[in-house]
């Protein structure tokens, strides 16, 4: 890879973002606490600025909350908000789908059909749960960008991240959770074979699922 060719170095504002928001979605940060901007930039080794700058970013995302004399919080996980987070995802998961399927170049269809092999490699009962919720965030983001529209990816990103933190509530009681990971195999297949319908079938089918699943634990 040329120098021309190298992904540009992420900002450190952009690195305390990520960091954060991945520890606020696996539920390493969990819901409803205090947020020590302070020691958040120690353990992170990056500057209170940029760490201030990343948290202003996660209350746009409602990941955390801020409140006047009191300070920042981890956003609850509320089961009422599955409805709305479902709403959005049952109509753009589907769209994704079916523009991956019909846009995905050459080199994204073999990146899908390397995912689909290592799917059905993984036996998911022996993982443990951050490694399922990565696999199953790893797969939506890939079908997010392959579907090559950043406006699109940058929102399903932003909904399928706060439908994760209930899927990581709810983990450990799903007694077929496999089987819902499982679903990304068929249609991963569908847009790698360029079915641009079945993969938008699918996609719908697989937010429904979701959502029936997360209601009956409730």
């Amino acid at each position: 890879m040329t120098a021309s060719e190298e992904q540009p170095a992420l900002s450190m504002a952009e690195k305390a973002y990520l960091a954060i928001r991945d520890r606020l979605i696996m539920l390493d940060i969990p819901p409803m606490t205090a947020i020590d901007d302070a020691a958040l930039a120690r353990s992170l080794d990056i500057g209170r600025t940029p760490v201030r700058e990343a948290l202003k970013r996660l209350e746009i995302d409602r990941l955390v909350v801020s409140y006047p004399r009191r300070g920042t919080f981890a956003t609850a996980v509320d089961i009422t908000d599955l409805a709305y987070i479902s709403d959005i995802r049952m109509n753009l998961e589907p769209l994704a789908a079916r523009r991956a399927a019909e846009v995905a170049g050459e080199a994204e269809l073999e990146e899908i059909g390397e995912l689909v092999d290592h799917l059905d490699g993984v036996d998911l009962r022996s993982m443990e749960r951050d490694e399922i919720m990565r696999w199953d965030l790893h797969v939506h983001r890939t079908i997010y960008r392959v579907a090559g529209n950043p406006h699109l990816e940058d929102t399903l990103i932003r909904y399928d991240n706060l439908a994760t933190r209930i899927f990581c509530v709810f983990l450990d009681r799903m007694q077929d959770f496999d089987s819902h990971v499982m679903e990304h195999s068929a249609l991963l297949r569908a847009i790698a074979a360029q079915q641009p319908d079945k993969a938008e079938q699918l996609a719908r089918e697989h937010v429904l699922n979701f959502d029936k699943a997360m209601r009956s634990l409730v």
